[in-house]
């Protein structure tokens, strides 16, 4: 019975060091989203969500090119431009120094005990 405990909680934490590309970075922005959005990032950004993942991403990108429509948004640009970058290594290394920015420029949006946003 242990045993099978131990290989759920191995395979949980095995399954989260294999998210976001094994950038602990992503991890921790993440984890600062509100819990739904949090799941569902974390859903589109695991491994075996690749055949979302891209879909989902080539939609937002679109999305935010046509951003002079209403409801659509620039917001949606860099968002599915994130989600392509799991997949296409040119993009990763472009997102590899985005975060760099973002730790210096930006250090307490990876600092986790600050508190997140949708807490009063």
């Amino acid at each position: 019975m242990s045993t099978a405990s131990d290989e759920h909680t191995t395979g949980t934490a095995g399954a989260a060091s294999q998210m976001a590309g094994g950038d602990p970075r992503l991890d921790k922005l993440v984890h600062r989203l509100p819990p739904r959005m949090g799941d569902t990032v974390t859903y589109l950004l695991k491994p075996s969500s690749r055949w979302v993942r891209i879909p989902s991403g080539g939609l937002l990108v679109v999305g935010g090119v046509l951003s002079f429509l209403p409801v659509l948004g620039v917001w949606m640009l860099p968002l599915g431009l994130a989600l392509l970058a799991e997949d296409v290594p040119a993009l990763r290394s472009s997102r590899s120094k985005v975060f760099d920015w973002i730790e210096r420029r930006k250090p307490h949006w990876l600092d986790p005990s600050t508190p997140k946003n949708d807490q009063p």
